[in-house]
């Protein structure tokens, strides 16, 4: 708040002090010697030639015309083309690798595991790899002895000048590497570009069952999914996050014998639960402290199914029945963990695109995969995968509203509709730079390209207000239509080409940094700086074409 309140103290109070204190009339300062006086005469040369070449093509309007006409056609091509995305793939100087094996697999199986992937990073990536954390027991998709996570500390940035040693490049020579581990599915990821968002990069969407036909329908309907996206070569890594089912252990009641026994339920629950989990019973002193007492079967009496029969339960008439009498035990396969979305039964699937593609298209793959399952399905995005969506259907009308403010603004100062439509006439001129330098760099349209993208759109709007401006200003004095949009082109040719290339060089770090954040910066960089060269090289001869076509066609009419 206090930044704003200063610019405008500044601008209505010291700026036209300073004018009046440096600025003087051109006898004064107007004679000037060497390299300034070289480059003023080179730039009224250059000036004159370019008033000779906004004359050609006002001549020539109908056929320049058509070509801005064609230009805005390509910029929606381009636009359409353009891979769309929600935040760019950062280098965080860490990696995440997660390891899940089958069902019931023993925690020895998963440390000679973690110890493989561990070797790997330290032997097979040393030079863009610091250090390895590897942990037993937990995963993204639960805990478990068949789950683990390796961590993994890049070198710090300034050791990693190679493009191979990115941390994109690691996690996909690692992910090749390990797709030979036959024991376990191991993925190497990249974190998630927010904190929060998600446990690593790339989409994230639930599969629910909307029609209830179950977890088994809904499992084979995930193993078809996941079938067809290992197919797609857009998509890489899809997998289901959480765990395989496993093999349980299933106790019946028969509670008809049980209660002929004398049996109250809630004893048989009590004892399975103190047996096999553990119950808080007492408090003791020791040396001066409290501490608890729990009581839980010894593990020698509750390692095999057949140690069930050997305990005993309280019956009414304090008699100790065998669990023998009254209940019988089976092995059956059960979801490790149940999943619910939105109130639905759910499975959690996430994945990534494959190189070289964005993750718009990817989630666009994922769409049409889904489309292809039978009725009974459907998927949520979730994490940033959702903001992403959220992002680009809002995109079309951040850019109307956009426009339609400078547009209103413009309409203001001038009180006229047709001179802020030839301003905003020369919008799509920096698009299209804009797009095309995204193209040529493969950048995407994520959030940070549609900042500049706006920026762009006010400042190619600028360059056309600075003719348009003074060309009324000659329209006033008496001077030609014609006349006055030249003699205007001319003289605002040095202070339309001093602030474009001073924002261009502004931002020409952005375009071309590297390392941390870099990403973000070059989605910025590139495009405002493709927008500012297309709208300073080609918009200083559009801006004049279009004020004039416009002016001739409301001629005499109130505009």
């Amino acid at each position: 708040m206090l930044i704003p309140l200063l610019s405008v103290a500044v601008a209505l109070i010291l700026t036209p002090a300073l004018c009046a204190t440096i600025l003087r009339r051109p006898s004064v300062h107007g004679a000037s010697r060497g390299f300034a006086a070289w480059f003023n005469r080179g730039f009224d040369r250059g000036s004159l030639v370019y008033r000779h070449g906004v004359s050609g093509v006002l001549a020539r309007s109908k056929r320049f015309l058509a070509i801005f006409v064609a230009l805005v056609v390509a910029t929606g091509w381009m636009f359409m083309r353009l891979p769309t995305s929600f935040l760019p793939v950062e280098d965080q100087g860490i990696l995440l690798t997660a390891v899940q094996l089958p069902p019931g697999a023993m925690a020895a199986r998963t440390r000679d595991v973690l110890d493989k992937v561990t070797r790997y990073y330290l032997h097979e990536e040393m030079d863009a790899v610091e250090g390895v954390m590897a942990i037993e027991g937990y995963g993204f998709g639960g805990s478990g002895q068949n789950a683990g996570m390796v961590f993994v500390r890049l070198k710090d940035f300034d050791t990693r000048h190679a493009p191979n040693l990115s941390a994109q490049e690691v996690a996909q020579r690692a992910s090749a590497a390990f797709a030979a581990i036959g024991d376990a599915q191991v993925y190497a990821l990249l974190p998630p570009a927010i904190d929060g968002m998600g446990t690593s990069n790339g989409f994230d969407f639930y599969l629910e069952d909307t029609h209830g036909a179950g977890r088994e329908r809904l499992a084979q309907l995930r193993d078809q999914l996941l079938g067809a996206a290992a197919r797609s070569p857009v998509l890489a890594n899809t997998r289901p996050t959480g765990q395989e089912p496993a093999p349980q252990f299933s106790v019946d009641i028969d509670q008809a014998k049980a209660s002929a026994l004398g049996l109250n339920l809630a004893d048989i629950n009590n004892t399975l639960s103190v047996a096999w989990g553990s119950d808080y019973v007492n408090d003791f002193i020791d040396r001066g402290r409290v501490k608890h007492v729990y009581v839980q079967s010894d593990a020698d009496f509750r390692m095999q199914p057949a140690d069930l029969d050997g305990w005993h339960v309280r019956n009414a008439q304090a008699t100790m029945v065998p669990f023998a009498s009254f209940a019988t035990g089976r092995w059956t396969l059960g979801p490790a963990r149940l999943e619910r979305y939105n109130g639905v039964s759910a499975v959690e699937i996430q994945g990534e695109a494959a190189p070289g593609v964005s993750s718009g298209m990817a989630m666009s793959e994922i769409d049409r995969l889904v489309k292809q399952l039978p009725p009974g399905v459907r998927h949520e995005w979730t994490g940033l995968s959702y903001e992403e969506r959220l992002s680009g259907d809002q995109a079309s009308a951040l850019y109307a509203i956009s426009v339609l403010i400078v547009f209103l603004c413009l309409a203001a100062l001038y009180e006229s509709w047709s001179i802020p439509l030839a301003v905003m006439l020369t919008v799509p001129i920096g698009m299209a730079g804009a797009l095309l330098a995204a193209l040529l760099c493969g950048q995407t349209n994520d959030i940070y390209f549609k900042v500049g993208l706006l920026t762009t759109i006010g400042l190619a709007a600028k360059n056309a207000i600075l003719i348009v401006e003074f060309a009324l200003e000659r329209e006033a004095q008496g001077a030609s239509l014609i006349e006055a949009t030249l003699d205007a082109a001319r003289l605002r040719l040095r202070p339309i080409l001093m602030t474009s290339f001073a924002f261009i060089l502004g931002v020409l770090p952005l375009a071309i940094a590297k390392g941390a954040g870099s990403g973000a910066q070059n989605a910025i960089g590139i495009g405002v700086m493709g927008g500012m060269l297309a709208a300073t090289v080609l918009g200083v001869f559009f801006a004049p074409l279009l004020y004039v076509a416009v002016r001739k066609a409301v001629k005499g009419k109130r505009s």
